[in-house]
């Protein structure tokens, strides 16, 4: 499954993203870009030992942070995994059967292959 199609996905819904160094960002994903930028509102992030908390109105977290360095996972629903998959898998199949629908194409028959007459 693709981040990126998972994270569009995922607007308006509740998510958890947590840092490698422990820190955790509970809130509800308002958007996402190509690099991975996310912006959260309505967060409450907890210090990496759970001594501390903040609830903050929004927050920002660079995509840099997240795809190569800090992010340990993201946590979304499970309903909305089970969706991105369907959906996922309704595109593919779409382009399977768009691949084969035309002669000569790959996963059909070549419609205008002869056999040459031996002499």
């Amino acid at each position: 499954m693709l981040p990126l199609s998972l994270l569009s996905a995922a607007q308006n819904k509740p998510m958890l993203v947590e840092l490698k160094n422990g820190e955790t960002f509970n809130g509800h994903l308002v958007n996402c870009d190509n690099f991975m930028n996310i912006t959260l509102r309505e967060v409450y992030q907890t210090s990496a030992d759970g001594d501390r908390f903040w609830k903050l109105k929004e927050c920002y977290i660079r995509g840099s942070t997240v795809t190569c360095a800090q992010i340990k996972y993201l946590r979304v629903p499970d309903t909305l995994l089970d969706s991105v998959k369907e959906e996922q898998a309704r595109a593919r199949e779409a382009s399977r059967s768009a691949r084969g629908a035309g002669p000569g194409s790959r996963g059909g028959p070549c419609l205008y292959f002869h056999a040459l007459p031996r002499i």
